[in-house]
């Protein structure tokens, strides 16, 4: 399927919020769960999760929710998370990701790293503008999400906690340069770390730091410790 047709799909309403449902979990969701999490009925979720599915932007499997195996543990559900596979329409088309991939390349080799890195931070000191250093984790989820970082917030023990009491970090399911990051992991984290030193600040209530963890992006934001003196 193509690309244009792939993004197609999401225009319907329900669907669109189904997926969005089954990306903000970070995890495998199941029919039930997708229903009741988006107010539809189990039928329409199921119907609108295997449309998602042959479109590509959801990936299908199934396994036992009830966490039990053997007799008595009932049939394995169909279960749902986001497809590895990116989509991205241009009209007319463009090919910004061979240029990103011959510019980090072309930076690598010629050893520039803290030359990018300088680069990224003015330009998240220049996205910041005027406002001062983030001056909280809430702050700093409204910031990430609005680059396409998809924040969620987590405990000190890495945990998830959706509703963000007692949150002291904030980790991102999503890394906007993944395709570059691939191919050349230390000079794009390493600029996607000072991006967000510059956009978030080095000075206030929360900072940036590297903390690679697989499927997600390599930075996390955490309550500075100065703040909690």
């Amino acid at each position: 399927m193509e690309d244009i047709d792939a993004i197609a799909v999401l225009q319907d309403p329900v669907r669109r919020r189904l997926y969005e449902y089954v990306v903000t979990q970070g995890r495998e969701v199941g029919r039930n769960e997708a229903a009741e999490g988006t107010g539809v009925t189990r039928t329409l979720a199921a119907h609108h999760l295997d449309k998602l599915a042959e479109a590509g932007l959801l990936e299908s499997g199934s396994r036992r929710l009830t966490g039990r195996s053997g007799p008595g543990a009932g049939r394995p559900a169909k279960v749902y998370t986001r497809a590895r596979a990116e989509h991205a329409v241009s009209l007319p088309a463009r090919d910004y990701r061979t240029a990103a991939e011959l510019l980090a390349g072309a930076a690598e080799a010629a050893g520039l790293d803290l030359a990018l890195h300088e680069a990224a931070r003015r330009r998240g000191e220049a996205l910041r503008g005027a406002e001062a250093p983030c001056g909280d984790l809430d702050r700093a989820m409204e910031l990430l999400a609005a680059r396409g970082y998809e924040p969620y917030p987590v405990r000190s023990e890495g945990t998830a906690d959706d509703g963000r009491a007692g949150a002291t970090a904030v980790r991102m399911r999503n890394c906007p340069f993944h395709a570059v990051a691939e191919q050349f992991p230390p000079l794009v984290c390493g600029m996607n770390l000072a991006l967000l030193e510059g956009l978030l600040g080095t000075d206030g209530p929360v900072r940036a730091r590297m903390d690679a963890r697989p499927g997600e992006c390599c930075v996390v934001v955490e309550a500075s410790k100065n703040n909690d003196d």
